[in-house]
Order: structure tokens, then sequence, then C-alpha cells
């Protein structure tokens, strides 16, 4: 398994904009699939975006268009631009990492907290 690190969350307002990032421990496989979930207080973790080992992105309803997921090969890294954030928004970001034929996610960083305040 790789160890994955989240940073770059933080206090914003509505509207503004946050990078998040995620440093993994060894070389990002391009057979690999790479996600952020996200886990707001009393609420179920929720997949927010996911790009697969050939580059294909998805996202959650709630953050199309808003959100982009971009993965780095040479620096073994993962990033969530979010844009226009809203208050809904604010949860525990976690990243996560998987072969792209696995059925589950097997790797998880320790998340980061993203608060936007209205």
């Amino acid at each position: 398994q790789v160890q994955l690190v989240e940073s770059g969350g933080g206090l914003v307002q509505a509207g503004g904009s946050l990078r998040l990032s995620c440093t993994a421990s060894r070389t990002i496989f391009r057979g690999d699939t790479l996600a952020w979930y996200r886990q707001a207080p009393g609420k179920q973790r929720e997949l927010v975006a996911t790009v697969t080992g050939g580059g294909s992105t998805n996202y959650a309803a709630s953050v199309k268009g808003r959100f982009t997921i971009s993965k780095d090969y040479a620096k073994n890294m993962v990033f969530l631009q979010m844009n226009s954030l809203k208050p809904e928004d604010t949860a525990v970001y976690y990243c996560a990492s998987k072969a792209d034929w696995a059925p589950d996610f097997g790797s998880w960083g320790q998340g980061t907290q993203v608060t936007v305040s209205s």
C-alpha cells in the first residue's frame, strides 16, 4: 500500500478557493485510480472526485463545475482545486488510492480540514 499525506486545508470564506494536495510515498502508477473523499460532521463519507490511470475524471454532482481533480506523476501528487466554495463544502477531505481494477480504495490519507464560512 501507499502512504498518502494531504495538505492545503484551512478556513476560507464562501466564494473563495482552496487547493488541496496529496503526496504519495511511492510512484503513482499509470494504472492507479486516485480520489478525494470528504466527511462532514454527523454525515457519511462521500466521494468527491476520481481520476483513473487513463485520466478519466468523475465528480459528485454537488461539486461538478467547481472542483477539479488532477495528478502529477513526476511529483507523485494528486490535487483538488476547489473554487466557488460553499459552507456545505465544510468537511474533512481525504485522499485515496487503488489500482484501476480493484473494487475498493485500500490506501487513505489522514485527512485535511476544510472550513467554509458564510
